[in-house]
């Protein structure tokens, strides 16, 4: 079978990446006007709705641009493959590609998803997520996604992948972005999901030291058998 040519990986990245996004903030809109009041069933909802969108969007579009819907996820793989995997000479370009795609595609859900509810297409949350255990539990979550999408066996991504992110939902104080696409794509609505711009850099801060820890655990367990 030949390599999906660049255009339909970008496309993919795009698209897998928006749906993400609606997913995510669709669901918590729809937990909050259902729970009345109760955060505990509200999160539970949010949390279901995640896995299961994530689980199918990784399948579906795995085979195309290897559902990454995450720039640190892109950082860590195409950047470890072969220039033929990375879809064209430079790997660099087209991570950077790819990163622009998935941010833009986070935006792009994040509008999907207030329109949906019928609320304002252009908003910003005003939802301040931080401090040392917040950005903790983001270095946590993103530590540990990193080393499954490393680890994972073929064929077995997408289910720990979802499983892990579910369950990063409730163990981390964060509740598990792991994501800086799902950071900037949450900016952009004032629900249950969203968080503040002012949050958003000691977040993806937080991230990017927790990939590199990810990667370092990846190394030190040895090469998968």
């Amino acid at each position: 079978m030949s390599q999906p040519s660049l255009k339909n990986q970008l496309f993919a990245e795009f698209v897998g990446t928006a749906a993400l996004l609606c997913a995510v903030i669709g669901s918590g809109i729809m937990a909050v006007n259902l729970s009345g009041g109760n955060n505990g069933v509200a999160l539970l909802a949010n949390t279901l709705a995640t896995v299961f969108a994530l689980y199918v969007l990784i399948e579906l579009l795995g085979p195309v641009s290897g559902a990454h819907f995450n720039p640190l996820v892109t950082l860590m793989v195409l950047f470890r493959t072969s220039k033929e995997a990375a879809g064209q000479q430079n790997p660099g370009q087209a991570a950077s590609l790819f990163i622009a795609f998935q941010l833009l595609g986070a935006i792009a859900g994040a509008w999907l998803a207030n329109a949906m509810f019928d609320l304002s297409v252009l908003q910003f949350s005003a939802k301040a997520r931080g401090g040392w255990g917040q950005w903790l539990g983001e270095m946590v979550a993103t530590a540990g996604l990193i080393l499954v999408v490393l680890r994972a066996p073929a064929g077995k991504a997408a289910g720990l992948v979802a499983c892990y992110i579910g369950a990063a939902y409730w163990f981390t104080s964060s509740t598990s972005f792991a994501n800086p696409a799902a950071v900037m794509g949450r900016m952009f609505s004032d629900s249950f999901a969203g968080i503040a711009p002012g949050s958003a850099l000691g977040f993806v801060a937080a991230q990017c030291v927790g990939a590199l820890v990810g990667v370092a655990l990846h190394r030190a367990l040895g090469k998968p058998v």
